[in-house]
């Protein structure tokens, strides 16, 4: 099957100040968030002027992938668009269909199964065809890739690279941290047949990988950025909870690898490099942050290569025993009640 270009689909992230707050409204529409916890989220982006990383490193991204495409002599142009911020998923695809793109592949910026991490991206196709209408191109979405080797070992290096930052101190715990989410949400991910919690089940199994990759021997898997409410149960423990546990038991030092995530979004700087950090600080623990793989020419390769595995055929290559394409097969949409969104408690106001 032919393709006319490779739309990169992201989350999104404010570009200033005055971005912040209807950013965070666009993220958290209809999920019960307290207003309160939307204001100390602002806060965090305004340590950094308002401004999120993610559009500029997705943009870097796209620039290596562009520049991998023609070294294997693939001609596909690529766009770019966004689930909650400018440019959003709707005008890209606009812009896509004016230039004639009728048939196209779509890079979801997530490793991962479940709600958020897969099926909301099947949503922003499906929303951001019905805004164009009738002459909306087709498009394609490439499969899950979290235990895709060359995402493994990039993580792999990254640990290792924080490993000697630290002096390859004996004892130091490997940490691998995902982004949580409502223990009911993880309940549903996946398929009915499956059982559920894909994307809990998919994020041990990326540490596992890694960890085995890098020789590491005892790690953990914890979780950060909860946004809920206290009353709903989220994915535990969380990064800095777990940071007092291994303290408690006698560890001296830790790697922290943010394994959900393929760039440095402002989560992973501030729950990670700010928040966390400075707890291991205050408990004299040592610290190390290992990299996110977006900066990595092995990325744009892995990119490249879901792409060939529809422009050329080309087989999909995996470490572990979950299907290769997600769900179901390439391109195919969500399974019937596979990852379906859970209805989220209004948020009190008493």
């Amino acid at each position: 099957m032919n393709y006319d270009a490779l739309l990169w689909l992201s989350f999104g992230g404010p570009e200033g100040p005055d971005d912040v707050l209807p950013f965070l409204e666009n993220v958290t529409r209809g999920r019960g968030v307290p207003p309160e916890r939307l204001a100390e989220v602002a806060e965090h982006y305004q340590h950094f002027g308002g401004v999120s990383p993610i559009n500029r490193l997705n943009l870097e991204a796209i620039a290596a992938v562009e520049k991998e495409l023609a070294a294997q002599g693939v001609d596909l142009p690529v766009y770019f668009g966004n689930r909650n911020w400018h440019p959003m998923a709707e005008d890209t695809l606009a812009r896509m269909s004016a230039d004639g793109v009728r048939r196209a592949l779509v890079f979801p910026t997530s490793a991962y199964g479940g709600y958020s991490a897969c099926r909301q991206y099947d949503e922003d196709i499906e929303r951001a065809r019905a805004a164009v209408g009738e002459d909306a191109p087709e498009l394609v979405k490439l499969r899950q890739f979290f235990d895709h080797p060359l995402f493994v070992r990039s993580f792999a290096d990254a640990v290792r690279a924080a490993h000697a930052e630290l002096g390859d101190v004996e004892g130091t715990r490997t940490v691998f941290t995902a982004h949580s989410v409502p223990l009911s949400a993880d309940a549903a991910a996946g398929p009915p047949s499956e059982g559920g919690n894909r994307y809990s089940r998919q994020v041990a199994e990326a540490a596992r990988l890694v960890a085995a990759e890098a020789g590491v021997g005892e790690f953990d898997v914890v979780w950060q950025s909860r946004s809920g409410p206290p009353r709903v149960p989220w994915l535990e423990p969380d990064i800095v909870d777990h940071l007092d546990t291994v303290h408690a038991q006698g560890v001296t030092s830790v790697v922290v690898c943010p394994i959900g995530f393929v760039s440095d979004h402002l989560e992973v700087i501030w729950d990670l490099d700010n928040e966390a950090a400075e707890r291991a600080g205050e408990l004299g623990m040592g610290f190390a942050r290992a990299a996110t793989p977006n900066a990595d020419p092995r990325f744009a390769e892995l990119v490249v290569e879901l792409v060939t595995e529809h422009t050329a055929s080309t087989a999909p290559r995996k470490l572990s025993d979950f299907p290769a394409a997600g769900c179901t097969v390439n391109g195919a949409p969500c399974a019937v009640r596979c990852c379906e969104p859970v209805t989220r408690p209004a948020s009190r106001t008493s």
